[in-house]
């Protein structure tokens, strides 16, 4: 009887939560419990009905039943909508030439799935514990935990200084533009939430869930940010303000979502969500908010170094994408000042299997008088191990350039870490063979020609690459017939088509299983560092017998 009780007792807990439970079904599962979030398998399914309600090669799966349990998750399950989803968050990153879409079989699914995997790794999502299985499956705490990651990198994209320069009106007194420039996604929005109440005369808030549960704030900034008409073509758009005077808190929150309805933003919660102050659904539905209706004005007088707005390289945002994809902790918004005190660079280290001792590594919060100080330890250890455990070349590098964020040193680092990351997967493959850049040329070579390919390489910065078919002559070596060579334009190549060739090979690297984290633009211009990591992840493809 005890444990009937029991039993009854956390079905009831989790029913009032709104945590759906879900028994293990696999062996080594049993009797273990993932919870999933029923509030964000509705929020999520919401989301992404209106985001594909107009595209046609998900209307099999859309619109999905928000209230229902299955529908999100198979929806998930044919890779269409994940790939398309991460498409919306970061445009260009799936070539659709490459997504199946018609007469879907279990094994052009698992090619989508692929696709959508090493795709969401590509923009820095941590997807190493999700294999392509699990989605098929469905199993409700993965599919959520990608889906989530994919949807907030696409609500953040625009919530950083150098996509909307208009942000600096939220610089304070006596603060810097490198101040500002330092905050995550989520302070930032904070920060601009903060900005618009202040304009209302309202008291600040801290967080967007214990803070925000009367609605109050929520009501003042709908109402600082909606469109008052003064701009041209933009009429008014006039709130109802009364619903701040409801008793009921549950009232009041709906009355709210009915006044962010009117903006067209009623998104991500509920008004129980509201009140409960879901941390997760709360930042979603802020940062929409943002994104549709910033009302800030980008400050006229102020001297402001303009210059320090560019946005990141195409390498930095490789590299962070990259370590963020590996699971880092925090993550990383900005590649140099978020390594300032080298944790995440110690973490990288370990992923190479260089030991670190943790118990010599000072960890936040520091203490305020010696907080450089401490960074600046860290950074040192970072260095002493990349010099003598891992053996890397850093003439001339020291703890000092990483804790000042200098991007020379950091680039150098960042790469020989990169590089040592994908040589050790293939020595892994390969049964702990030494790997170097001769013996990938030569494996590519040897497997071209055995295919019966007429393309090479001589090494890395051969300009045949810039065509990128040899790569895809390798794909083609690799999975035979994978290739649909109508598609792949030949003979002398203009720029663009040289790209479009470009886009259609890394996505196919991708879907026959190879982790590329490099962007087209990167074999157009024959990028021998990216260049090198396309074909190690191929080669590494190559040698698994899939």
């Amino acid at each position: 009887l005890h444990s009937e009780v029991a039993k009854t007792f956390r079905q009831q807990i989790n029913k009032k939560e709104g945590i759906c439970a879900i028994g293990g079904t696999a062996n080594s599962s049993e009797g273990t419990q993932h919870s999933y979030s029923e509030e964000e398998r509705f929020a999520f399914a919401n989301w992404i009905n209106k985001a594909l309600e107009k595209d046609p090669d998900c209307k099999h799966v859309i619109p999905m039943d928000p209230n229902s349990d299955t529908d999100l998750f198979a929806a998930v399950g044919d890779g269409i909508v994940l790939c398309k989803m991460i498409n919306l968050s970061v445009p260009d990153t799936i070539d659709e030439r490459t997504i199946n879409k018609k007469k879907l079989t279990p094994f052009t699914i698992q090619e989508n799935l692929n696709l959508a995997l090493n795709s969401a790794s590509a923009i820095g999502c941590h997807v190493v514990n999700i294999g392509a299985e699990d989605l098929k499956e469905g199993k409700a705490y993965l599919v959520l935990g990608l889906l989530w990651q994919v949807i907030k990198i696409g609500l953040f994209a625009d919530i950083e200084l150098s996509r909307s320069e208009a942000l600096i009106a939220l610089l304070r007194d006596g603060e810097s533009l490198e101040d500002l420039l330092k905050l995550s996604p989520e302070e930032l929005l904070l920060r601009w939430a903060n900005y618009h109440l202040e304009g209302a005369g309202c008291k600040k808030v801290n967080n967007f869930s214990s803070e925000i549960k009367d609605s109050k704030a929520y009501f003042h900034l709908l109402n600082q940010i909606a469109p008052k008409g003064d701009e041209e073509g933009e009429p008014p758009i006039v709130l109802d303000m009364s619903g701040i005077n409801e008793k009921d808190e549950l009232k009041r929150a709906e009355c709210m979502l009915q006044q962010a309805d009117k903006l067209g933003c009623r998104q991500f919660v509920t008004a129980t969500d509201v009140i409960r102050g879901n941390p997760k659904l709360n930042l979603a539905f802020v940062a929409n908010l943002f994104n549709k209706y910033p009302a800030l004005r980008k400050p006229e007088n102020q001297d402001i170094d303009w210059s320090l707005l560019e946005g990141e390289t195409r390498e930095e945002r490789t590299f962070r994408n990259w370590m963020n994809s590996l699971g880092v902790s925090p993550r990383v918004n900005h590649l140099y000042g978020d390594l300032e005190d080298a944790l995440v660079i110690l973490q990288l280290l370990e992923k190479i299997k260089v030991p670190v001792d943790w118990s010599q590594v000072n960890k936040p919060p520091y203490p305020k008088l010696s907080a450089n100080m401490k960074k600046l330890e860290n950074c040192n250890y970072a260095v002493h191990l990349g010099k003598n455990k891992a053996k890397f070349s850093l003439v001339g590098i020291a703890g000092q350039d990483l804790n000042e964020s200098k991007h020379t040193p950091i680039l150098a680092l960042m790469w020989q870490l990169m590089r040592r990351y994908t040589l050790n997967i293939l020595e892994e493959i390969g049964d702990g063979e030494k790997v170097n850049d001769d013996i990938i040329v030569k494996w590519v070579n040897e497997k071209l020609s055995e295919s019966g390919k007429n393309s090479s390489i001589s090494s890395f910065k051969d300009k045949e690459i810039s065509t990128s078919i040899p790569i895809l002559d390798l794909i083609d070596s690799i999975q035979p017939a994978s290739v649909r060579y109508d598609l792949v334009k030949t003979g002398d190549l203009t720029e663009e088509e040289k790209l479009q060739n470009a886009k259609y090979a890394i996505s196919m690297a991708r879907k026959i299983g190879a982790r590329v984290y490099a962007l087209p633009e990167d074999l157009v211009e024959v990028k021998p560092k990216m260049v090198m990591t396309v074909f190690a992840c191929l080669m590494g493809r190559g040698m698994k017998k899939v």
